[in-house]
C-alpha cells in the first residue's frame, strides 16, 4: 500500500511526464498514447490527481470524487480544444464553456515567493483553484498570439499537444527525449 501523503513533490514529479513547457498540455499528457489502441490513464483516481497537482506545484490536501470528475472533464476539454486549434478550427463552444467555467470558478493568487512564481490556493476551495490555474493556462495558450504554433505530436500512438517554439516551426514531436527518440530508434531498427 502506498502512503500518498508521504510522497514529496520531487518524488511525485517522477511519477508523471512533465516535460511539456505548457502546464495545460502537461495536464492533457496524463492520458498518454491517445492515438494508440489503448490509451494509458495516469490519473486512475483522486489520489493520483492530488499527486499530479503536487508534482506541478499546485498542492491540495484532498480531491473529492466529484472534483476528480471535474478535472477529467477539464482535461479532455483542453485536449479537444487544442486539437481544434491544431486544425485551424475554433474550439467547440461546449469545450470553451468548460474552460471558461473552470477558469472563473477558482480564486488562485499568483505570487512572487522567494524569487519564484507560485500559485497560492485558498483553504476553502483548493481544487477549483488548481483547476482554474490549468484552465487559465489553456485559455492563454489556445487563444493567444502563439496559437498557430500548437501542434499534435507525430510520434507513434502519442498525439500529445505541444507548443512549437522552434525557430523554423518545424518540430514534430512533443518531446525529443520520448517520442522523437522512439521514432529515431525505430528508424535505426529498420535499417
Amino acid at each position: 500500500m502506498v502512503v500518498w501523503k508521504a510522497v514529496t513533490r520531487v518524488e511525485a514529479r517522477h511519477l508523471f511526464r512533465l516535460d511539456n513547457e505548457v502546464l495545460a498540455f502537461r495536464f492533457t499528457a496524463t492520458l498518454s498514447d491517445r492515438a494508440g489502441a489503448a490509451p494509458y490513464e495516469r490519473l486512475s483516481g483522486p489520489d493520483r490527481l492530488r499527486l499530479w497537482l503536487r508534482a506541478v506545484g499546485l498542492d491540495v490536501p484532498d480531491v473529492s470524487p466529484a472534483a476528480f470528475q471535474d478535472a477529467l472533464s477539464l482535461r479532455e476539454a483542453i485536449y479537444r480544444a487544442g486539437l481544434a486549434v491544431t486544425r485551424t478550427r475554433r474550439p467547440d463552444p461546449g469545450d470553451a464553456a468548460i474552460l471558461n467555467g473552470s477558469a472563473s470558478a477558482g480564486r488562485p493568487a499568483l505570487a512572487l515567493d522567494d524569487g519564484l512564481t507560485v500559485w497560492h490556493l485558498s483553504e476553502e476551495t483548493p481544487v477549483p483553484d488548481a483547476l482554474a490555474v490549468l484552465a487559465a493556462d489553456a485559455i492563454h495558450v489556445l487563444g493567444g498570439p502563439d496559437r498557430h504554433r500548437i501542434k499534435a505530436c507525430e510520434g507513434p500512438r502519442c498525439a500529445g499537444l505541444f507548443l512549437d517554439t522552434s525557430r523554423g516551426a518545424n518540430r514534430r514531436w512533443c518531446s525529443m527525449n520520448t517520442c522523437g527518440n522512439r521514432v529515431k530508434k525505430a528508424r535505426l531498427a529498420h535499417k
